[in-house]
């Protein structure tokens, strides 16, 4: 819970107001709301108020870093800084901040520009980066320099919470997969609609007349019809006697 506060507390303290000067030494005018540790030669607490950080060497891996007064006729502190990298850059200055034993200031742990897709993670002192692990339970940069000069060429360790103290490798930069644009399908065939076949000749439907003549007309014409006929061999044998 004390590390969500601090995580919080990092950004209110310091956006009372930012801007940008110099892209190329990343000059940055930030305001403190409250102190804030910070490792360099030499090692300060910086009271709440306005400052300038600005980088002296620029696309190192190892970098220096110096922190000025509003003003800049003062110089506060020069500390070492290591490239960490980010995946998606932001759109305004990002400082993050370490959590310290009880009692003390947040330190500041890195600081990225606007746009860049890597920061300066701080290097802190032998003695104070071992106490900051063991409180936030994560590995520390640390350095033995303890001149200006040394600040380019001093070994850089990594402490653990455990105390255990290995060689620092710098990261290389995350590699990306390069976007392949993929040839686009090709599109779908226009087909015509379909033309039905012409229907086939309808059978002509023989209608059935009802059955409305009567079988009697035909009994009579029969009778008539034999009739007749005695009557034509009657006059036959009539005319032979």
């Amino acid at each position: 819970m004390k590390r969500r506060i601090v995580a919080a507390v990092s950004f209110l303290l310091l956006f009372g107001s930012v801007c940008f000067a110099d892209d190329y030494n990343r000059r940055t005018v930030i305001t403190l709301g409250e102190p804030v540790i910070v490792a360099g030669v030499p090692q300060v607490t910086l009271a709440p108020g306005k400052y300038v950080i600005r980088l002296v060497n620029h696309d190192h891996s190892r970098n220096i870093v110096q922190i000025f007064n509003e003003r800049e006729d003062y110089l506060f502190t020069t500390a070492l800084a290591i490239n960490n990298y980010r995946l998606t850059p932001k759109d305004q200055s990002v400082f993050r901040f370490y959590e310290t034993p009880s009692g003390n200031p947040p330190a500041l742990r890195a600081w990225f520009f606007p746009g860049d897709e890597y920061g300066q993670e701080f290097v802190y002192p032998k003695g104070l980066a071992a106490r900051i692990a063991r409180t936030v339970h994560e590995p520390v940069l640390s350095t033995a320099a303890e001149t200006v000069a040394e600040l380019e060429t001093a070994p850089v360790t990594k402490v653990e919470e455990t105390g255990v103290e290995e060689a620092f490798v710098a990261p290389a930069e995350p590699v990306r997969e390069p976007i392949i644009a993929q040839a686009a399908p090709a599109p779908e065939p226009i087909r015509e609609p379909l033309v039905p076949d012409a229907a086939p000749a309808a059978e002509p439907i023989l209608e059935t007349l009802p059955a409305t003549a009567s079988p009697f007309f035909m009994i009579g014409l029969a009778g008539l019809a034999s009739v007749a006929a005695g009557f034509g061999l009657k006059l036959t044998l009539a005319r032979k006697s």
